[in-house]
């Protein structure tokens, strides 16, 4: 029987790191939204950065693509921050 859906690997390295990146991804929102800056950029960066991690574990074009925009453009933000 030909599977429709592709399975994610579970409880491997990349698991570990996705589901983490995932909650620090979140709570970076959750302080976007409650303006607590610049706490917020550096979950958003680290969450970005996992998950630019799993892209590369995976040889996901994809993932490795926004995740590496997602690098730089919080990167640029805190570099924003301190600078003004």
């Amino acid at each position: 029987m030909n599977q429709i859906f592709k399975v994610t690997p579970k409880h491997d390295l990349s698991w570990y790191i996705k589901w983490a990146a995932t909650v620090v991804l979140l709570t970076g929102m959750t302080l976007t939204s409650l303006e607590v800056a610049p706490f917020n950029l550096f979950f958003h960066l680290a969450g970005v950065s996992g998950w630019l991690v799993v892209g590369m574990l995976w040889h996901d074009r994809a993932l490795i693509t926004i995740n590496s925009v997602g690098v730089f453009i919080f990167l640029t933000g805190i570099g924003k921050y301190y600078i003004m």
